[in-house]
């Protein structure tokens, strides 16, 4: 899905674009992407973009209201776009042709056409258009932007309630905009486990989170945008060569060399190095640990012994003359 580093560059690049520029229409290839009935859609058409903003993992076109407004019409709109997991923007001549299988949607812009498309066979990016900033509001999760926050609001924030660290990064009512990838790298440069739960923190601890995440995410919206080099980005993933942690199971951690580990829950997996974010000790996996019990091993020597066992009670496969053919 894309988090707030990749929505940040999306939303420059289409401020270059589209800023001051006219909607002419929208073209619906699934009738499922708009989730909103009012204000109808047609009534965004012909409208000018005043700007572009991040909500979230949102992206926000703003409209302008009509030079003749109609009283009982509506004012300012604002179409609200959530890529999810596999919705993916492109920017193409104006009155591109959409994509055939996964083609979602067209945006015709004076300046060109804004397509957007998701792979895979489940749909789940949205599109809503609503009417004012206080109808905008009932899309904000709520979490706080960590980029201008202090430390003290982070704290805050951080420990209302008491949960892993993982899951109080990646929850849009207490963060915005972080998501599975980059708490990983949030919580490496840290050197926090993923497992530690946020009431349990000490003041040094907070103090080094709150600067990890806001080094790691203004670092990978530097290098996203200097990836798409002042054009649009069009490689958009949550799995990017230079992560430390996410995406990189069995691989050295850049740090210390030991092999990352993984745990998998539900959709979501949780990447981290357990020499530099937990003392060496493994954190369990729930389906697994649950299987091996006593067997499960506890620290990386106990995995490594594991695997050498067995290596070395791996048959060795016999060598069989070739058939000869007849």
């Amino acid at each position: 899905m894309p988090e707030l580093p990749d929505v940040e560059v999306y939303v420059s690049a289409l401020a270059d674009r589209i800023k001051g520029e006219r909607l002419l229409g929208v073209r619906l290839k699934s009738p499922f992407l708009l989730r909103s009935v009012t204000p109808p859609l047609r009534e965004a058409y012909d409208r000018t973009v005043t700007g572009v903003r991040r909500l979230g993992k949102r992206i926000v076109i703003d409209l302008d209201a009509p030079s003749s407004p109609n009283p009982h019409g509506p004012g300012d709109l604002h179409l609200v776009i959530h890529l999810m997991i596999a919705g993916r923007f492109a920017w193409e001549k104006p009155g591109a042709k959409l994509p055939g299988k996964i083609g979602l949607a067209a945006f015709d812009f004076s300046s060109g056409t804004l397509i957007l498309r998701e792979a895979g066979t489940k749909k789940r990016a949205s599109l809503h258009l609503v009417e004012g900033e206080h109808a905008l509001r009932a899309h904000d999760r709520g979490g706080i932007e960590v980029m201008g926050s202090t430390l003290e609001a982070f704290r805050t924030a951080l420990t209302a309630e008491n949960h892993t660290l993982k899951r109080s990064l990646t929850d849009p009512r207490v963060f915005s905009g972080i998501g599975n990838a980059y708490s990983d790298e949030i919580l490496h440069r840290a050197r926090l486990s993923p497992m530690k739960q946020t009431q349990h923190l000490a003041d040094d601890d907070i103090a080094r989170l709150h600067a990890a995440t806001q080094d790691v995410l203004a670092q990978w919206i530097d290098r996203i945008r200097d990836d798409a080099a002042g054009g649009f980005p069009e490689k958009v993933t949550a799995f990017r060569e230079g992560m430390a942690v996410h995406g990189r199971w069995r691989e050295p951690c850049p740090d210390c060399g030991a092999p990352v580990q993984r745990i998998v829950y539900a959709e979501n997996d949780c990447n981290y190095c357990a020499r530099c974010q937990n003392e060496g000790r493994l954190l369990a996996d729930r389906a697994l640990s649950r299987l091996l019990k006593s067997d499960w091993p506890k620290t990386l020597e106990e995995l490594e012994e594991l695997r050498q066992q067995r290596v070395e009670t791996q048959p060795v496969p016999v060598a069989t003359a070739p058939r000869r053919r007849r």
